[in-house]
């Protein structure tokens, strides 16, 4: 059975190519192509865009939580120390805050 000149070229082709994609040159060593680095530089990249992504959204997402929570206790704190002035919370280890009594004093006396 005889071989076609397209089967021939194309066997040499692939030879040709599997020889050129070993990249070894006897005094050098193997390299890698300008296309080669440049998809490996791609892939790179395209990693990092991913696992930044990744890590600004946990990033947010904890943020997020940890604000929450800080705003909570300081509307808790400020409620509370609003609470204990106006006299309807009772003082707290006998530190008295309270200004209605002293307000209502300072009206008698004016009026």
């Amino acid at each position: 059975m005889a071989r076609g000149t397209t089967q021939t070229q194309s066997t040499q082709t692939r030879l040709r190519d599997k020889v050129m994609d070993q990249h070894d040159i006897p005094l050098l060593g193997n390299f890698y192509t300008k296309a080669e680095v440049d998809a490996m530089v791609a892939e790179a990249v395209e990693e990092a865009r991913r696992i930044d992504e990744a890590s600004m959204a946990k990033h947010n997402r904890e943020a997020t939580i940890i604000s929450m929570i800080l705003g909570f206790t300081a509307l808790a704190l400020f409620l509370d120390g609003l609470l204990r002035i106006l006299g309807i919370i009772p003082p707290f280890m006998h530190l008295d805050v309270n200004v209605i009594d002293e307000i209502k004093n300072r009206l008698k006396l004016i009026y």
